[in-house]
């Protein structure tokens, strides 16, 4: 009794106290989590990874345990209910206003996703069993870097295996391979990741750094800080509330400027060379896209750029 009114209470409190009334209620809450505003975990045992966080407005409540891996994301106005388990594996992510229904196990494994108002369950009925009508029941599987896009409906019982693709509104009612690219209703396979994913050479990763970093430059910068940007080679530069700042792709063919026209400067660098600032200059802000780590800096150009990378294109960091 006294775990669930301290559960309960925690959903009406402010974010910065809800890991110590979790803790208070027996949960293991690692590093730096967050838990939004009026958001809940209900669960016979909780677990929360290290950076995982709990949107606005979301509820867990299942019998079983909750598992949400490091760096995990349950998005904002989610629903998950049921009287099994709901494990969430690292660098996962659930949509907003998804619906999970728990009543058997639902597992989302590693570096995977599921998009905005998905619909997972695990058990199926509402006419009477006794008048001969039908119902279901079936835990649900998702593998490891598989994405389930926008509004797709995933029926009790299936397995999505590793590295598929759901395309957006499909519905699943039997198992999708490794893999497999699916999409329709029902939802059939059309190809494999494997013929869509295209092989990134070092010079292929370079350009694509750039091409984020001359996004993220039209998207943030310019709309909505209203800034102006001055683009270099394979870098762009900008003031921001009387700071001066550059964001530099760094590679094998485009190195980091001279430290001397670096002074009064905030740089930030995407990094796709291994040989690349080894040893960067005081100062330096790294994205590393080789190795997947970064440092957490506290500066608001590197937060909305981590944010960016991950929203707008799925890459996301390690803090080291």
């Amino acid at each position: 009794m006294f775990r669930t009114l301290i559960l309960a209470l925690s959903v009406l409190s402010p974010p910065c106290l809800k890991p110590w009334l979790l803790r208070l209620a027996g949960a293991r809450v690692g590093r730096h989590v967050r838990v939004g505003w009026l958001a809940g975990v209900f669960g016979s045992s909780i677990d929360l990874g290290d950076f995982s966080a709990i949107r606005t407005l979301t509820l867990i409540r299942v019998d079983g345990d909750v598992r949400i891996g490091a760096y995990a994301v349950v998005s904002s106005m989610t629903l998950v209910y049921g009287a099994g388990s709901f494990y969430v594996g690292e660098q996962s992510y659930v949509g907003p206003q998804s619906l999970i229904n728990a009543d058997e196990d639902v597992r989302i494994g590693r570096h995977s996703a599921i998009g905005a108002r998905a619909v997972v369950y695990t058990h199926g009925s509402f006419l009477p069993y006794t008048e001969g009508y039908w119902v279901s029941f079936g835990p649900v599987t998702i593998g490891d870097h598989v994405w389930c896009a926008a509004g797709v409906f995933i029926r009790p019982g299936v397995t999505v295996g590793d590295r598929a693709f759901v395309n957006s509104r499909s519905v699943v009612t039997n198992d999708v391979g490794e893999g497999e690219v699916v999409e329709g209703y029902p939802a059939r396979v059309v190809t494999t990741t494997d013929r869509l994913k295209r092989a990134m050479t070092p010079e292929r990763l370079e350009t694509a750094a750039w091409r984020m970093i001359e996004h993220f430059g039209e998207v943030v910068v310019k709309r909505r800080w209203r800034a102006n940007v001055d683009v270099h080679v394979r870098s762009l530069a900008f003031s921001l509330r009387r700071r001066r700042y550059l964001v530099a792709c760094v590679g094998s063919g485009s190195p980091l400027p001279a430290p001397t026209e670096l002074r009064g400067t905030s740089v930030i660098a995407l990094v796709t060379a291994s040989s690349s600032l080894q040893s960067p200059p005081p100062g330096v802000m790294v994205f590393d896209l080789r190795t997947g780590v970064t440092k957490r800096h506290r500066d608001k150009v590197f937060r909305e750029l981590d944010t960016f990378l991950r929203r707008y294109y799925g890459v996301q960091f390690r803090y080291d």
